[in-house]
């Protein structure tokens, strides 16, 4: 890699987080002016949507960068991806750990709200996972195969979910520490002991949402469970 390339990773690793105003909406990218300059942001398709009425308003978003090209190319172009929520950056991160699947896939696939890609994915849905662009039915297994056990907090990321979750709120949801982001190892724990008491996914998944939204407050997984069955 040469040295014009490390000078390029210097500069762009350093922003993950924009705030400007919103020119434009385009297919696959936005056009974000802050200060005397305006930035290309790519989006996918979830961030879009949500975007296409905020032209003229100022927006903020979660970045994250990389230089598209190739090791046979002499000329990489940096790149910005942005993200309504520190959530979504994150499940994209994630999301392009599976393998053959790289930034623009990536980009063309998240379609759909990351708490829908995530339940899929939590209860072995790949059927659904095809129905995403770019994805088939072979990609849809390996994602299932990689991410299943990973994206449990992704799933139940409702306005429970602290900053970095869907709503972008701060702080602990009140009542309890169950929903927060720092918490999702937990949240995951819980989810795999009620599949291993004989609850399948969809059935885990609901027990988990019921428990996420009574407002209880618990800390460790042996709690958690005491509180599922104690709702009856």
């Amino acid at each position: 890699m040469s040295i014009c390339i490390h000078l390029w990773l210097l500069v762009w690793i350093m922003i993950t987080k924009m705030t400007g105003v919103l020119n434009r909406v385009l297919d696959d990218e936005v056009r974000l002016q802050v200060g005397p300059f305006e930035y290309q942001v790519m989006v996918p398709e979830m961030v879009r949507r949500q975007l296409q009425l905020k032209t003229g308003q100022e927006v903020t978003f979660h970045t994250t960068e990389y230089l598209e090209g190739n090791q046979s190319s002499s000329r990489f172009i940096p790149r910005r991806v942005g993200f309504n929520t520190e959530a979504e950056l994150e499940f994209f991160d994630l999301f392009c750990t599976v393998e053959k699947i790289g930034v623009k896939k990536a980009l063309k696939a998240l379609s759909r709200p990351v708490k829908e890609i995530a339940d899929a994915i939590s209860r072995q849905d790949s059927k659904w996972l095809t129905t995403l662009p770019g994805i088939g039915a072979a990609t849809a297994e390996q994602i299932v195969t990689t991410l299943k056990r990973k994206v449990t907090k992704f799933a139940v990321m409702g306005g429970q979910v602290v900053e970095g979750g869907a709503d972008g709120a701060s702080g602990s949801p009140k009542g309890g520490t169950a929903a927060s982001t720092a918490d999702g190892q937990l949240i995951e724990d819980i989810y795999q002991v009620l599949m291993s008491l004989g609850h399948p996914p969809l059935e885990a998944r609901t027990k988990l949402d019921q428990l996420l939204t009574s407002g209880k407050a618990f800390k460790s997984v042996e709690e958690a469970i005491t509180l599922v069955y104690s709702r009856g």
